[in-house]
């Protein structure tokens, strides 16, 4: 059962919706570029604003410096005890935002909110302003009618790969310990169909060396017998995939989606949005969201070689290459991480030396799709959108998510978030929908309400 009706919380959000809009056009002209210095004045502006917005709502929030980086990155955290018998809650997302490399790529002043139509531009209104409007506009529609223990947690790091959130969690873990996890940093189906986040792939990545000579020589005298380490690499990089263009590495195993799937992916949308020249065919098998969801997928991103500039006539000796591995949620990184390895050093061509250099693993991540609050969460999408949720996969990876889960594993984790293919997040003309922002506030409060007495 909720405390309140969802009549009411439509009311309460749409009365407080014009602050929520105010807030979020402040933070994104606070510039919080974490790239630019995660210690720097512009950061601890950026986190005293969303404590003192978070105080405005009744948490109790204060900037911290974080521990186990270099430089600590300013973060912010507080809670709410209403009941010391109710069930505590963690809302996350993170105040800093992504470089803006080229303003002119912009149709408007990237750190000056504009309002066009029904969408709101600017850096960081998307990534992640808008998960902090919908912790700030759930918690004040809510008021002194919170029925459940809030702990909070934006952080200031998260665009540069969050290198003290671990160690800030170990050092802190009173600050984090929750029934439910809420992470506010992910998106929905479209402006106008919510999702759940149902899960991250994982991350591993090699560095792969061919040798084939320990010298450069003349490829007129010694080509045709000896091949050149590009094209051995070449070879190398071929071995990984069947002829359907599906991975086949033994040991790297792969997964459906998390839950089912609810909507496949559309080709044509997936398509325009990568900018895939005309005449490719897609690679592999099977609905293409568990091909860029929760099936494994390599891609070389970095290549040692001549330059084609100042080529000349010789058998290259070695050539170097780096492959991204991303893993089946389920999977350990580091047990695909062993199996490529082995794979690529039993797949040497012709005998040629490979040599593979193990690099970090990243863990993935999957929902757990029968858990209550995932109930919860989805009933009250389907409540505030007026429509039934299409849950999704994401093909990346946030490392925090299950490193929190392996912290706190009796605490249900659920991805939510403020964006849409529209988006543009980490992109030119970052926006957020202004309608679809006022219904993730209201499925938030939903949530928030129908959690007080679902998880005891």
């Amino acid at each position: 059962m909720s405390y309140h009706s969802p009549e009411e919380l439509r009311t309460r959000v749409a009365e407080g919706f014009t602050d929520v809009i105010a807030m979020l056009e402040r933070k994104i002209a606070l510039r919080s570029v974490s790239s630019e210095g995660i210690d720097g004045e512009h950061m601890r502006r950026s986190a005293q604003f969303v404590a003192d917005r978070l105080r405005d709502v009744g948490v109790e929030a204060r900037v911290v410096r974080s521990t186990g980086a270099s430089v600590g990155a300013w973060e912010v955290v507080g809670s709410r005890i209403v009941d010391p018998h109710a069930p505590t809650v963690l809302l996350y997302a993170h105040h800093d935002v992504q470089p803006v490399p080229d303003a002119g790529e912009w149709d408007t002043d990237p750190f000056v909110a504009a309002i066009h139509g029904d969408r709101m531009y600017g850096r960081g209104s998307a990534d992640d302003g808008g998960g902090i409007a919908m912790h700030y506009g759930a918690l004040r529609a809510l008021g002194s009618d919170l029925g459940v223990n809030v702990r909070v947690f934006i952080e200031g790091e998260e665009e540069m790969g969050s290198p003290s959130f671990i160690p800030f969690i170990e050092a802190h873990p009173q600050e984090f310990e929750a029934d439910v996890i809420v992470v506010a940093d992910s998106g929905n189906w479209s402006a106008g169909i919510p999702s759940l986040t149902t899960s991250l792939r994982g991350n591993t990545c090699v560095d792969v060396t061919v040798t084939v000579l320990d010298h450069p020589v003349h490829s007129g005298q010694f080509g045709g017998a000896i091949l050149d380490a590009v094209t051995l690499s070449s070879m190398v990089i071929a071995s990984m995939y069947d002829e359907n263009g599906d991975l086949a590495v033994p040991g790297v195993t792969s997964q459906e989606p998390v839950g089912g799937l609810q909507r496949d992916l559309d080709e044509g949308t997936v398509r325009t949005d990568a900018g895939v020249v005309p005449g490719y065919r897609m690679a592999g098998t099977g609905s293409l969201a568990s091909r860029m969801w929760t099936k494994p997928s390599a891609t070389v991103i970095g290549f040692d070689a001549h330059p084609v500039e100042g080529s000349f006539n010789v058998i290259a000796p070695q050539a170097r290459f780096r492959i991204s591995l991303r893993t089946a949620p389920d999977q350990d990184p580091a047990e695909a991480q062993r199996a490529l390895s082995d794979f690529l050093v039993a797949h040497a061509p012709w005998g040629c030396r490979v040599e593979v250099t193990p690099l970090e693993n990243g863990r993935g991540w999957a929902m757990d799709p029968d858990a209550r609050a995932t109930e919860d969460a989805l009933d009250s999408m389907r409540t505030a959108f007026g429509t039934d949720p299409v849950n999704k996969g994401e093909g990346g990876s946030i490392p925090f998510i299950p490193e929190l889960q392996r912290l706190f594993p009796n605490a249900q984790v659920l991805v939510t978030g403020p964006e849409d293919p529209q988006s543009n997040a980490h992109s030119p003309n970052e926006s957020i929908s202004i309608s679809g922002l006022r219904k993730n506030i209201l499925a938030e409060a939903l949530l928030l309400d129908a959690l007080a007495s679902s998880v005891r």
